[in-house]
């Protein structure tokens, strides 16, 4: 009678083990053929295409680029572009710290505060901020004098200046909108971080100075900056009040000289530098927030230029 199994040969190997004789034999090397992304030259060249074109077409306009060349450093011009600066950086100053002000009314569970905090954001948000820089401009039609008693008397000509009417209309157009990201970075802090706070004696306030806000800051600066960069756009709006901002003093020369759209080329030339500079200022603001949160930085400007030259080397070398 034959046995239910065989037994297995001597040299058989046991099972999971590979056979020396078989891990000696070399196997055959891949060949990895890279796949071929024919949609992604054929998007590329139409794009350079379009570029061409549209360089083409203002190389035949009716330009006169020695007027932009000659005007890019004016010293009107500089003037302007300083002022846009100023104007920009006082207003979205107040609408900061207004709007963290307006959060944590919001969030209070005083319904007063939160009423209130609740109607600033509904009527600045639900109102152009161009309609709001005329309002405070002709608020001499309704205030003819400033009363405030005792403390400060005067016509409102001569405090309703086109600075003030520009920083009025411009920061608490912008609190309202900073409320709600100076909230939502607030609300995004765990609860948790807030009762451990308030478990070791610290007071609301020193908890929101200490503990909140520090940890909410890594979400309100990429949307604060962002801010930032539209404000120094709308600030073009305080035309309007006379204020002697960029784009006005660039007017002014292009109305004179008959070189309008020259001068405007002007305008968005500065507009551009000034948005490039900060937007870099922004990137490196939000890395240093991202410490806490992640746990390799996002290279910076320069890191990322290294490492691209460091690639195409050893490209380049082992070919």
């Amino acid at each position: 009678m034959t046995d239910k199994f065989e037994k297995a040969p001597a040299d058989t190997p046991p099972a999971g083990e590979v056979s020396t004789s078989e891990s000696a034999t070399p196997s055959e090397a891949i060949k990895a053929i890279p796949v071929r992304h024919f949609g992604r030259w054929a998007s590329g060249i139409i794009v350079i295409a379009l570029l061409v074109a549209l360089v083409f077409a203002f190389s035949q306009g009716d330009i006169q680029w020695h007027a932009v060349s000659d005007t890019l450093f004016d010293s009107s011009v500089v003037k302007g572009a300083g002022r846009t600066l100023l104007i920009s950086v006082l207003a979205m100053i107040m609408g900061v710290v207004l709007g963290i002000v307006l959060a944590v009314m919001r969030l209070s569970k005083n319904p007063v505060t939160s009423w209130v905090a609740w109607l600033y954001i509904w009527f600045f948000r639900g109102t152009p901020v161009y309609v709001q820089l005329l309002l405070w401009f002709n608020l001499a039609l309704i205030f003819p004098v400033l009363n405030l008693g005792p403390i400060y008397k005067d016509e409102m000509v001569d405090v309703m200046t086109p600075f003030m009417a520009a920083l009025l209309g411009l920061g608490l157009n912008e609190a309202a909108y900073m409320a709600e990201i100076c909230r939502a970075g607030l609300l995004a802090v765990d609860e948790g971080q807030t009762e451990a706070a308030h478990a070791l004696g610290m007071s609301h306030a020193k908890t929101l100075r200490r503990i909140v806000i520090p940890q909410a800051m890594r979400v309100i600066v990429p949307p604060t900056g962002n801010e930032f960069i539209n404000m120094l756009k709308t600030s073009s709006l305080v035309y309007v009040v006379t204020y002697n901002e960029l784009l006005r003093s660039t007017s002014a020369i292009g109305s004179t000289s008959y070189a309008v759209m020259e001068l405007l080329f002007v305008a968005s030339i500065w507009y551009l530098v000034m948005t490039s500079v900060f937007s870099v200022f922004q990137y490196y603001l939000e890395r240093y927030y991202a410490r806490g949160s992640s746990r390799s930085l996002p290279p910076t400007v320069f890191q990322k230029i290294k490492t691209n030259l460091l690639s195409l080397r050893s490209d380049g070398s082992a070919r």
